[in-house]
């Protein structure tokens, strides 16, 4: 098996993959009128060493649009962009200690 790769460089295989798997999930995080704060981020820390595959919702009241939005808080959590459809984004990054979803 191939080990996680750089943050956000997914192959189409991947990507499809965490698409499957983040279909059932609801969003647990929410990007407001704030942006991807330092709050916001470690939140998304959290989250993803917890869960590692999420859904985030973009607000209407963000200052950027949604894949922007959701790149720089991928970028800033140092996590992977597997997807954004309208203003909900799927971030993934692999637990450090025993990861659940491994990545074909």
């Amino acid at each position: 098996m191939e080990s996680t790769p750089s943050p956000r460089k997914l192959t189409g295989k991947q990507r499809r993959q965490l698409r499957a798997l983040g279909h059932h999930l609801h969003p647990v995080v929410q990007v407001g009128k704030e942006g991807a704060t330092d709050a916001l981020v470690a939140l998304v820390d959290r989250e993803l060493q917890a869960h590692e595959l999420i859904k985030v919702r973009v607000l209407e009241t963000a200052p950027d649009d949604p894949d922007d939005s959701a790149t720089e808080l991928a970028a800033k959590a140092d996590a992977h962009l597997a997807q954004v459809i309208g203003r909900t984004a799927l971030l993934y990054r692999a637990r450090t200690n025993d990861p659940v979803i491994v990545l074909e």
